[in-house]
């Protein structure tokens, strides 16, 4: 049986790499996992996570997307595959989470690469974030709304945002999160969105 591929998304310094990083954490004991990250020039969040100690190096693959991050996750997936395939043949995965390169509102993936795609931004943007649309915000399977700590010392209003997301996702989910906290052990969403994620995987 193939993996869930998980799509994490979101503009740059949103929180995608600490997500990662909590995730492998907290579900690596229950699930065999691997992680796939993007970045234009070098492999920094692949280093990132193998210094953490989310999972060990040989399950976590860097690709160098060159100028276009774009493309390789969106029309021509094809160096994200290659990296996805080699980490199946080299062990029985469940779980394949890979990291868009840092991106804009716009970023989509490949429906052939990933199977449910998560989106992350920031309260450190604003609380206008969510009402500014875009495919991330309105159509990724679940959206996460990071660095709720910072809402008072930004000016922005946690139910304003979850106002605009209601109305901007319509019924789709949504979850407030403070990854860095969750990474210091408390939960702060990070219980969420492991639910989440069990939720989409295909029974045994």
């Amino acid at each position: 049986m193939s993996p869930l591929r998980i799509g994490i998304a979101g503009p740059v310094g949103s929180g995608k790499t600490a997500l990662v990083e909590a995730l492998c954490k907290a579900l690596r004991d229950q699930y065999e996992i691997a992680v796939v990250t993007n970045d234009i020039y070098t492999q920094e969040d692949a280093q990132f996570l193998v210094r953490s100690g989310a999972l060990s190096r040989d399950r976590i693959r860097g690709v160098e997307t060159g100028g276009c991050p774009h493309t390789a996750i969106r029309e021509d997936a094809s160096i994200n595959l290659s990296a996805i395939e080699a980490l199946e043949q080299e062990f029985q995965l469940d779980l394949v989470f890979v990291e868009s390169g840092g991106d804009n509102l716009a970023a989509t993936f490949s429906p052939e690469l990933v199977d449910i795609t998560i989106y992350v931004i920031d309260v450190a943007g604003g609380d206008k974030i969510p009402r500014k649309g875009g495919p991330g915000i309105t159509k990724s399977d679940l959206l996460v709304i990071n660095k709720i700590d910072l809402a008072p010392h930004v000016g922005a209003s946690l139910a304003v945002m979850e106002r605009d997301t209601k109305v901007m996702r319509n019924e789709k989910p949504f979850i407030f999160t403070n990854l860095k906290a969750a990474n210091l052990g408390a939960a702060a969403g990070l219980e969420q969105i492991q639910a989440f994620i069990v939720g989409c995987m295909p029974s045994p």
